[in-house]
């Protein structure tokens, strides 16, 4: 692919100079540049690209997208041997570009999309595990790890930017994938990351509070969410699956009809795809499915009503992706629980210990609710080990500390990943929701020693949470990252304390 052919198939403002030769590559970070490729200068919020054009045209840019007036200007007037096309979004740009260099690889695979505050990831696995089943190849890009045609590769971002994300696409269809399921996060949707995807299927799991640090006010995070399903900036769905349970879900539903997308509810009683109604069992669920597509009972081995719900959104997804309704209930009882999403670490000792991801107050909520029902059959107590993240959300910690409260007998309040904020000052902000719920609590600022006191004090019977970080591997500190896992911490010390002979 050479310059004009590039830029033929981007909306821009204004195109000059000249670019000879093949391009290489598309690049947003100028650091990655190297001789033959297009550097997209773009604002963001942290930064602005344009400011790196220089180190991208000495590292060999043959042409430069740019969101700024100005860098357009100087470059026709001093670099006029290298292409320069003014754009008006530079993120939508990325995206358009990278689908042009990576040979379109969204028309290869049909895109299911999913956002929601808490939910995300649980169905992103469950629906691509259900799309496999049935014969699929997929991608999966999502906050735990991103999957490429059946190889598991770290992951960056819950949503990377749209050149990464066109290049894991495009490897996905070299390799004969036909899906892309991918989480979708309000920053992704806010900020045009998605630029370039027409998603079939759009997913919304939940509205609750959460990134009020990056958008302000909730109505700001629900309009982020809302541009996955009306058709303003991203092309509407042609199946949008939403939650009924929830407040927002309605408003969704309305503005996804509006947009021309055909409206599929789910939920627990309520909506056309529904649990009638289902027993929790001590390894998982026994679920009365009745749908537009057929009536079922099914036994799923994820635990709790969240997971009930989680597994109603991806059956009703993958159903919407052509998946056939008897297939999906022979699938449902082969779905594995999802790593760090309420994960058991067993070493054989007399209580339960559970690793969730739940960091805002209604996941919380959620976790210490279905934790109150499993200590209910072994008279046993609730005792959740959780924190807050530094840099990020600080009107949510009182919050957290209220509904963790409510739903334990004992908290002890730790670090999450503290970033560059005093463990003891995020504490202190946590405090107040304890205080107001009267449960018994402690502080402790080291995460693993707050772990070790929690299994320490333990009883028969008792149900250990620890909640916050789920499958991540490492913890971020003023002074730098250090590798953590909780699930592993656990292990080692029930290890300690005599349990599983050490392992």
């Amino acid at each position: 692919m050479n310059w004009n052919e590039l830029i033929a198939e981007l909306a821009h403002v204004g195109a000059g100079g000249r670019a000879e030769g093949a391009i290489t590559g598309v690049e947003y970070d100028s650091r990655k540049v190297r001789q033959g490729a297009v550097f997209v200068a773009m604002k963001g919020a942290q930064t602005d690209g344009n400011r790196y054009v220089s180190k991208a045209l000495a590292a060999g840019a043959l042409g430069i997208i740019t969101d700024s007036a100005e860098t357009f200007d100087h470059l026709l007037v001093y670099s006029p041997d290298v292409g320069v096309l003014e754009v008006e979004h530079g993120r939508r740009a990325l995206g358009e570009a990278s689908a042009a260099f990576f040979s379109h690889p969204e028309r290869k695979l049909a895109a299911t999309g999913i956002t929601g505050t808490n939910g995300k990831t649980t169905t992103a696995f469950l629906t691509e595990a259900l799309l496999n089943a049935a014969g699929g190849t997929s991608v999966l890009v999502g906050t735990i790890e991103y999957h490429v045609a059946g190889e598991v590769r770290p992951s960056i971002h819950t949503t990377p930017e749209s050149r990464d994300l066109f290049e894991l696409m495009a490897e996905g269809a070299e390799h004969g994938a036909t899906e892309l399921v991918t989480e979708v996060s309000s920053h992704a949707l806010d900020q045009g990351r998605a630029a370039g995807i027409a998603f079939d299927v759009a997913v919304f799991t939940n509205f609750t509070r959460d990134h009020l640090d990056y958008h302000g006010t909730m109505d700001k995070y629900f309009a982020a969410k809302r541009l996955l399903f009306d058709g303003l900036v991203y092309p509407a769905p042609r199946v949008a699956v939403i939650n009924a349970q929830d407040e927002r879900g309605k408003q969704l539903a309305a503005a996804a009809r509006r947009a021309g997308a055909e409206v599929r509810l789910f939920g627990i009683g309520a909506g056309e795809w529904r649990a009638a109604k289902y027993k929790l069992t001590p390894g998982g669920a026994v679920i009365e499915l009745e749908t537009p597509a057929g009536s079922a009972e099914v036994v799923s081995r994820l635990a709790g009503e969240v997971n009930v719900l989680n597994l109603l959104a991806a059956f009703t997804a993958a159903h919407a992706r052509g998946v056939a309704f008897d297939d999906l209930v022979g699938f449902v009882a082969e779905l594995r629980p999802v790593p760090g999403r309420f994960q058991p670490v067993d070493a054989g000792q007399p209580f339960t210990v559970i690793v969730d991801y739940a960091h805002t107050d209604d996941a919380l909520r959620n976790l210490t609710m279905l934790a109150r029902q499993m200590a209910a059959k072994t008279e046993g107590r609730v005792v959740t080990v959780f924190g807050c993240g530094g840099d990020r959300d600080r009107t949510k910690r009182p919050k957290m500390g209220l509904a963790a409260g409510e739903g334990s007998d004992l908290v002890i309040a730790t670090s999450d990943n503290p970033r560059s904020e005093d463990p003891q000052m995020i504490l202190a902000e946590i405090e107040p929701g304890l205080k107001a719920s009267g449960v018994k609590y402690t502080m402790e600022p080291d995460r693993a020693t707050a772990i070790r006191a929690a299994l320490g004090g333990a009883a028969r019977g008792d149900v250990v949470l620890i909640a916050g970080k789920g499958h991540e591997r490492e913890q971020i500190l003023a002074t730098g990252t250090v590798p953590f896992d909780d699930a592993q911490i656990a292990l080692g010390i029930l290890g300690e304390l005599g349990y599983g002979e050490g392992q």
